[in-house]
């Protein structure tokens, strides 16, 4: 089950309750109010972040692997093995149905592995083909206008993780065996890095804040940390004793989260 902790400390604050199946994302809104799962039991349910109270439940006919909060908090963009990105107004409460639903792939069905809102009209969504698709889904238009694809960035590999810098300037993708970086505005490559591990079945990189630093996890037990400009690993560490599943550097960048297959999430301090 979904559980919310403290940053600093880890401490337990609360569990959410209610899925039938396992949970492949979990997303916090910006104002830090609103907590949203994607769950195997095909369906995505919106949660009272403060009480762990369910709000409401959206069914898919499919497993959800990913959601993302839009950056007002008024809307919500699910992805998964449908190959669907669905957009829904969190302002109707009781309307199950998107008001928008694109395919991520016209020809053939494409796995939706991760979305992210890039502003108020623009979500990214990658897929298991190697594709991230920039996707206008501005709800006061209509017709095709409505989901015209802006553009589309691709990777060797099916997208295992996909983080935008605070910024919102730069797309750090992990996929295959290589951490790739992107121009988030010019959709180009700025550089990207062979890797020791894969991220086939689990794994993710993250930006340090700074933007001169990532760390990684993926098929063994270690984290690593490596220069952003070189892929030079400065940093390895062995803790989990299963395969790591996600990395996030904190905000401020003084730590990161690790969480792995070992049941646990712990928490690194950054070297200077």
């Amino acid at each position: 089950m979904p559980m919310l902790r403290d940053a600093k400390t880890g401490d337990w604050i609360g569990t959410f309750a209610g899925h039938k199946g396992a949970v492949w994302s979990c997303r916090l809104d910006p104002l830090g109010l609103l907590a949203g799962t994607a769950s195997g039991d095909f369906s995505v349910k919106i949660w009272d972040a403060i009480t762990g109270s369910s709000l409401f439940t959206y069914p898919h006919k499919h497993i959800v692997k990913t959601l993302d909060f839009s950056p007002d908090s008024k809307y919500i963009a699910t992805g998964g093995h449908e190959g669907l990105l669905r957009v829904f107004d969190l302002r109707k409460e009781k309307e199950e149905t998107p008001i928008l639903t694109i395919k991520q792939n016209g020809e053939k069905t494409v796995t939706i592995t991760k979305c992210n809102w890039l502003n108020a009209t623009t979500v990214l969504a990658a897929g298991s083909d190697g594709s991230i698709n920039y996707w206008n889904v501005d709800p006061k238009h209509e017709g095709e206008e409505q989901h015209r694809l802006m553009g589309t960035l691709k990777v060797d590999a099916e997208v295992r993780d996909m983080e935008l810098s605070k910024d919102f300037k730069t797309l750090t993708v992990a996929a295959g065996t290589k951490v790739y970086f992107f121009d988030v505005e010019n959709k180009s490559l700025l550089c990207s890095h062979q890797m020791p591990i894969h991220f086939r079945d689990e794994g993710g990189a993250s930006l340090h804040p700074d933007g001169k630093k990532f760390v990684a996890g993926g098929s063994d037990l270690w984290v690593r940390v490596f220069d952003y400009e070189t892929g030079t690993e400065l940093e390895c560490h062995k803790g989990h004793h299963g395969p790591v599943r996600c990395v996030r550097y904190d905000p401020d960048g003084k730590t990161y989260a690790t969480g792995s297959e070992d049941g646990t999430i712990r928490l690194w301090k950054t070297d200077p």
